[in-house]
C-alpha cells in the first residue's frame, strides 16, 4: 500500500513539474505576432499620409496688433519671513534666496564655501527659533531681482525659496 501512494505521489509531482513548464515557442509567436502589429500599423499611417489631400485655406484679413508691455507681476509670490541673524557673512538685505537649511553648522558653512566657489556671495544665519541654519546665495533690495535670481538657482537647488526679514 505504501508502494503505490509513494508511487503514485512521485507521479503526481513529475506531471505538476511537466505541465508548468513554459513553452519558448509560446514566447517567440507572441512576440512575432507583435512585431508584425508594429509594422502594420506604421504601413497604415504612411498610407493614410499619403492619401491626405492639402487644404486650401482662404486668405485671412489681418489687423494691425496693438502690444501691451509685459510688466512682470512679483506680488503673487510666495515669502517667508523669519527673525534670522547672520551667522557668516557681510549682511542681509530685505529679501533673500535661501538654497539650503541646516541644523548643523557644519553643512551649512560647506555649502557656503561650494557657493562662494560657484562666484555667489553666499552667507550663512541663523534662526533661533527653529534652531536651522539658512544657507542664503544672494540677497536683494527688491522683490523682483530676488524673484529672478532664485528661478535661476532652482535649476541646481530645486528647493531654493525668498526669505523677507
Amino acid at each position: 500500500m505504501k508502494k503505490f501512494m509513494v508511487l503514485g505521489a512521485a507521479m503526481c509531482v513529475a506531471m505538476a513539474f511537466t505541465g508548468c513548464k513554459s513553452s519558448e515557442s509560446a514566447y517567440k509567436k507572441a512576440y512575432e505576432k507583435a512585431k508584425a502589429q508594429d509594422h502594420q500599423a506604421a504601413a497604415d499611417n504612411d498610407d493614410n499620409a499619403a492619401q491626405q489631400e492639402t487644404p486650401v485655406v482662404a486668405p485671412v484679413e489681418t489687423q494691425p496688433v496693438t502690444q501691451t508691455p509685459v510688466v512682470d507681476n512679483y506680488d503673487n509670490e510666495p515669502v517667508r519671513r523669519e527673525n534670522v541673524s547672520v551667522v557668516n557673512g557681510a549682511g542681509l538685505k530685505a529679501y533673500s534666496v535661501v538654497v539650503g537649511s541646516f541644523s548643523i553648522k557644519a553643512n551649512a558653512e560647506g555649502l557656503q564655501q561650494r557657493l562662494r566657489s560657484a562666484g555667489y556671495d553666499a552667507q550663512v544665519a541663523y534662526n533661533a527659533g527653529n534652531n536651522m541654519y539658512r544657507v542664503v546665495a544672494s540677497t536683494y533690495d527688491s522683490k523682483a531681482s530676488a524673484v529672478q535670481s532664485r528661478n535661476q538657482l532652482r535649476a541646481t537647488y530645486a528647493d531654493a525659496w525668498l526669505l523677507s526679514r
